[in-house]
């Protein structure tokens, strides 16, 4: 019997800070089963987030620019390099226990793109991997980015990124990804017309499921007993 993974379906705009706070909240609570493997699907205002000091090099826009744009800056914890959320982007946070995964960081990593190019087939777009940039393609450009953390207890954090209909132009202040010679595009780009994020977000927890064999059940935050 599969067991049952819980999808926190969130509506409306979460800061980053507030989401982070929220991920470490149900890691350490994932670390004593006191909650079941866990994706959390929402939005965040226009952010930039970076990994180290150095990533901060592909920030091409001024402090006051970012004011004017209303683009705030955080550092996080999760691996690569720096990345974009923001309105029209459909961010995933995947709290799961990789020691009934298979203890395999690659895998896990790999799965998640695969999620994405299942879900991008059904809109009949043909997306592709790089071996040596986690994320999913469409030719040259980036659909969706992917940055993820372990915890020692095989805890997974972070997770992906995936263009719906954002806007494009706030890439243009960074390098995205930290990768100079490639494009970022979104579905909205690719199929020339708005998308329903509410449909994607049921594609992708039909994939999710599918690809990790788990049954799939919707809760809110008030169904989390918290500790």
């Amino acid at each position: 019997m599969k067991k049952e993974a819980w999808i926190l379906n969130l509506n409306g705009s979460m800061p980053y800070e507030q989401a982070f706070e929220l991920q470490q909240k149900l890691v350490k609570m994932r670390a004593q089963d006191a909650v079941n493997d866990t994706l959390i699907l929402l939005e965040h205002p226009p952010v930039f987030t970076v990994t180290t000091q150095d990533t901060l090099k592909n920030i091409l826009a001024s402090p006051q620019e970012l004011q004017e744009k209303g683009i705030s800056l955080c550092t996080t914890n999760r691996g690569g390099d720096i990345t974009y959320h923001g309105p029209g982007q459909l961010v995933g946070y995947p709290i799961m226990d990789l020691k009934a995964h298979g203890k395999d960081l690659h895998k896990y990593i790999r799965a998640i793109e695969e999620m994405i190019i299942r879900l991008l087939m059904d809109y009949t777009i043909t997306a592709n991997r790089d071996p040596e940039h986690p994320g999913v393609w469409v030719g040259d450009e980036k659909i969706a980015a992917i940055g993820i953390a372990v915890k020692s207890s095989w805890i997974t954090m972070h997770g992906f990124s995936l263009n719906i209909n954002p806007d494009l132009s706030h890439y243009s202040l960074i390098v995205p990804c930290g990768i100079t010679n490639r494009g970022v595009t979104s579905l909205s780009k690719i199929l020339e017309k708005p998308n329903s994020q509410e449909q994607v977000r049921k594609r992708l927890i039909h994939h999710y499921g599918e690809l990790f064999n788990l049954r799939t059940k919707e809760i809110t935050l008030e169904d989390i007993a918290w500790q």
